[in-house]
């Protein structure tokens, strides 16, 4: 079971070998982000997510998903998420498709949760596994198509950052100096990580198994921890730096550098993609034609600037991690 913590509570410590430090590392999942963000729309309230909820909701309604298959798994906070629906990652990137790949295929003895909210869900998973793992995994794909691609690219641009931070944290100072800033709720004293936790208290061992860290936008501002899973690596899901102006609508400013390259107009609508848009929209803020703004968007995506998903009847067009690059520098 993947285990939320909170401020208020006992503390975990986790102890540390020097092989659990070698074998410490960091992994992006796109799964576990899908699961997270089905959390994030259950929160009416404002909070930092709410540009992109009140993107989304509209659309999924649109699509007409049932997402009863997945939402029935994920309990509302404090409670926590099945293990085998968010396994850890074993690259340090993986696509949506290969994590969906070990979810269709995940071993059935592992189909269990500890968590109340969820043993019906997986009780009516455990009935059936083959068909009933197929057509969760179906759903979320198609639930990422509408509400996750179109925003990816940003997202991922967020926590590889965050990762990079990190690691010239790690060279600069080792462990210490890596979680030093990592979140206010942990800290490291002498081999030991200590996380202040509401759910899971005492001490534990990675027995050289090391600790997996994945930066997670629609984690925040909680931490999730899975520590006690025999069958996966400990894992530690944390907010990355940047989370905060994740969802900003401000285009970034027109490089005249990036101009002299690319054109004004293409500079332009690179900068203005700084949220997924669509032509007509990026057509009404830049005062470009329509005609024009779509023949710019199908060369920048042809050079691996931009990318283009269906949104019901709309095609959103997002920046690519190529594209972010671009803009940032």
């Amino acid at each position: 079971m993947v285990l939320e913590s909170r401020p208020e509570g006992g503390t975990l410590e986790i102890g540390f070998s020097a092989e659990d430090v070698a074998r410490t590392r960091f992994a992006v999942s796109p799964l576990w982000e899908v699961v997270a963000s089905v959390r994030v729309l259950r929160d009416t309230g404002p909070g930092a997510h709410r540009p992109w909820a009140e993107r989304v909701r509209p659309a999924l309604a649109a699509a007409k998903l049932d997402l009863t298959p997945l939402s029935c798994l994920i309990g509302p906070p404090p409670a926590g998420v099945p293990g085998f629906l968010v396994a850890p990652p074993t690259t340090p990137q993986p696509s949506l498709d290969v994590e969906l790949a070990a979810l269709r295929s995940m071993p059935h003895e592992l189909i269990r949760t500890t968590t109340p909210a969820a043993r019906e869900g997986v009780a009516a998973l455990r009935a059936d596994p083959e068909r009933g793992l197929g057509r969760l995994a179906d759903v979320i794909a198609a639930y990422w198509e509408v509400a996750m691609a179109p925003y990816w690219p940003r997202i991922l641009t967020v926590v590889e950052g965050d990762i990079l931070y990190r690691a010239k944290r790690l060279a600069e100072g080792g462990a210490r100096r890596l979680f030093d800033d990592l979140d206010p709720r942990i800290t490291w004293d002498s081999g030991t990580l200590q996380v202040m936790h509401r759910c899971v208290r005492g001490e534990r061992r990675l027995d050289g198994r090391g600790l997996l860290l994945v930066p997670s936008v629609f984690a925040g501002p909680r931490i999730f921890s899975d520590v006690d899973s025999p069958d996966w690596q400990p894992t530690l899901r944390y907010p990355p730096r940047g989370t905060a102006t994740l969802w900003e609508g401000r285009a970034q400013p027109l490089s005249d550098a990036l101009a002299g390259v690319l054109g004004r107009s293409r500079a332009l609508l690179l900068a203005e993609l700084a949220a997924p848009a669509s032509t007509t929209d990026l057509a009404r803020r830049t005062g470009l034609s329509a005609g024009g703004v779509s023949q710019h968007l199908t060369a920048m995506r042809a050079a691996g600037l931009v990318s283009a998903r269906r949104t019901g009847r709309v095609v959103l067009y997002a920046r690519t991690s190529v594209g972010e690059s671009l803009v940032a520098g």
